[in-house]
């Protein structure tokens, strides 16, 4: 099924009025805490049908009080693409230009409450499309991208942080999402992992990524990419990690290009790699417009430090067998 299709089954119907981008620096006090959840079960399907009652969270252990709930499925959101140009991009490029495209058109449809923006990543990180919601904006700076250089991935991670045009309402409506297509490596930024993934937990941000790892490889900065996302109530999804999981004997299957079930240049291998970011590209698009968005007010101390990350806890106690991801924490302004 194409996934433009996918796309606006999940995001189609419903139109809210919103504000056009203004200028100015990002920041966020938190009064009251955003939570993001995603509950799937033991088979990786959204659990969509639960109440308030059903959720308790934890703030360093103590029970809080929900002051807002919502599991509305088309819930305003600004997205922003981050698009790794490495060289390590080169060996799959087309099929991860395309899957980018897709992915912003599956969460740009055009509607007024769904926003977002464009930035590049190679030797520099460069902001492409400033916040719009107009999804052919990026589509043509997409096009036109060609890999080459080095990874400044934290860098760009620091960019959409502090250098783009705010919706208002922002980050509880709509809520901040950044989407990684990349394989988590950097070698070109001048800030860290620790100063950007902290920048992320205080702007209430979730990081998703499409690994651009392929089947047989890997990256060192796989484990960067992976805390970047969960640690901020992400994901990381491998659309060509896992090409041959459902082939049975393909090491025992000899061929000149090495022990390759799908062969490289032939119809079976191009198929099995688009079914496979269409996977992708819908399990990135479904979560992000699917989640339980959960508000409460943290009871702080006068004296609480801004600099002491909060560990959050999100429990549904009366089902068993699911999994559920949220924000590890964040930290709190001045009370």
């Amino acid at each position: 099924m194409p996934v433009r299709f996918i796309a606006a089954l999940v995001l189609a119907g419903l139109a809210f009025p919103q504000a056009e981008p203004t200028q100015q620096p990002i920041r966020v006090q938190v009064n009251e805490v955003i939570v993001p959840v995603t509950v799937t079960d033991d088979k990786g399907r959204f659990v969509s049908d639960l109440e308030a009652k059903d959720f308790k969270i934890f703030d360093e252990g103590k029970l809080q009080t929900i002051a807002y709930f919502r599991r509305d499925p088309n819930q305003p959101v600004v997205v922003g693409f981050l698009m790794d140009l490495s060289n390590a991009t080169r060996i799959h490029w087309k099929n991860y230009q395309d899957a980018a495209t897709e992915l912003v058109l599956g969460l740009l449809p055009g509607d007024k409450k769904f926003s977002g923006y464009l930035i590049s990543y190679a030797n520099d990180a460069e902001l492409l499309v400033n916040t719009t919601t107009d999804p052919e904006k990026l589509v043509e700076k997409l096009r036109k991208m060609k890999p080459g250089g080095g990874a400044a991935l934290y860098d760009a991670i620091y960019k959409a942080c502090t250098t783009r045009s705010l919706i208002k309402g922002e980050p509880y409506e709509p809520r901040r999402v950044i989407v990684i297509i990349g394989d988590g490596h950097d070698s070109a930024s001048k800030k860290t992992l620790e100063q950007v993934l902290e920048l992320a937990q205080r702007n209430l941000v979730t990081i998703y990524a499409m690994s651009t790892v392929a089947f047989g490889f890997s990256a060192e900065g796989e484990k960067n990419l992976t805390r970047l996302c969960e640690e901020t109530g992400g994901r990381v999804e491998y659309p060509l990690n896992k090409l041959y999981k459902d082939v049975s004997g393909y090491l025992s299957t000899p061929s000149d290009e090495g022990n390759y079930a799908y062969k490289v240049g032939t119809g079976g291998y191009a198929a099995e790699i688009a079914s496979s970011i269409i996977r992708a590209v819908s399990a990135i698009t479904g979560e992000v417009t699917t989640q339980y968005i959960i508000r409460y007010r943290p009871n702080l101390e006068a004296s609480a430090s801004t600099k002491v990350f909060h560990n959050i806890r999100v429990d549904v106690p009366g089902l068993p067998n699911i999994k559920i991801r949220a924000r590890k924490g964040y930290y709190p302004a001045s009370p």
